[in-house]
């Protein structure tokens, strides 16, 4: 019999928005780790940001300086039409990284989302490819996303709203600058008008690992939320416009790097303690060049 091939691992990287780009820089050496090192081939989609070309030039000088491929290119569709661009669709469909920036998720559910620049991305993602996505680039993941909503601890009735994004992950919306923009009130208004759907908060300089749509690790500083209402009483049916809602019985997870989390059981897999001093050094010392002196790397008594 002919040998089979490993089944492919399809990895999602969902990043909460302002990670830390000049430091270590954990959840973006994440990113380039999965997408291949230095044989990464790493696609940058800055369509979200009203500043794309300067977007696109400070994420090529942080993934050269963490050692990623040479191998770099930039996918951005300014107009829906510019989506079917042949030489964009060549450009994602040789890439094993791509990674979309911030900004308004809109734009990106307005150019990408139903395309032929879309429809690529789907295939990287099937390929095995890692898909990456920080702020709004973290939103247009899953099939629904936030795409307006006012802040907040309390749930208020319609607070949010809800557009299409690319699907790469069904059953869950994505919310991120989760506890820095106090959005937990808009997340639980969310899935307390949609139960079938599990809420995921992001925080900053974090991310949540997906493998299969089903395995989700978190990466990073701060903590992924997941919100469960599929058992909760609400009266979002007859809630008036912007009043708080009633939600008595969803359950919360907040799961710190180091955990590991079922999304198809919605339940904890395991959990590995982790000492972010500890973890900083051992990078540090992996990062440090053979010719320079351990002593010349440590900061001097003051």
């Amino acid at each position: 019999m002919p040998p089979t091939s490993p089944p492919v691992r399809r990895t999602l990287l969902i990043v909460g928005g302002a990670e830390d780009k000049l430091g270590r820089s954990v959840v973006l050496r994440r990113f380039v780790r999965l997408a291949g090192g230095r044989a990464s081939r790493i696609v940058v989609i800055p369509t979200a940001s009203s500043f794309s070309t300067e977007a696109s030039a400070l994420y090529r000088s942080v993934f050269a300086r963490l050692k990623a491929g040479q191998d770099f290119e930039i996918v951005h569709p300014p107009t829906r039409a510019a989506a079917s661009s042949a030489e964009l669709v060549a450009r994602l469909d040789a890439a094993t990284g791509i990674f979309m920036t911030g900004g308004s998720q809109l734009k990106l559910s307005q150019n990408i989302v139903g395309t032929p620049v879309g429809d690529a991305i789907h295939r990287a993602y099937q390929r095995g490819a890692v898909i990456a996505g920080t702020s709004a680039g973290a939103s247009i993941m899953s099939q629904f996303m936030i795409s307006l909503g006012d802040e907040g601890v309390t749930p208020r009735q319609r607070s949010s709203q809800l557009s299409a994004g690319l699907g790469l992950v069904t059953g869950v919306v994505v919310d991120q600058h989760f506890d820095q923009r106090g959005r937990y009130g808009r997340l639980l208004s969310i899935v307390a008008n949609s139960p079938n759907l599990i809420g995921i908060g992001i925080d900053e300089n974090t991310a949540a690992e997906i493998r299969d749509e089903r395995l989700m690790s978190v990466v990073g500083a701060g903590a992924v939320f997941v919100l469960d209402a599929r058992h909760a009483i609400t009266d979002a049916p007859e809630a008036r416009r912007g009043a708080p809602l009633l939600v008595s019985g969803a359950v919360v997870h907040t799961l710190p790097a180091g955990a590991t989390f079922d999304l198809e059981s919605v339940g904890l897999v395991r959990f590995v303690e982790r000492h972010p001093d500890i973890e900083v050094a051992v990078v540090a010392a992996k990062d440090r060049s053979p010719m320079v002196p351990a002593h010349a790397a440590a900061p001097q008594p003051r």
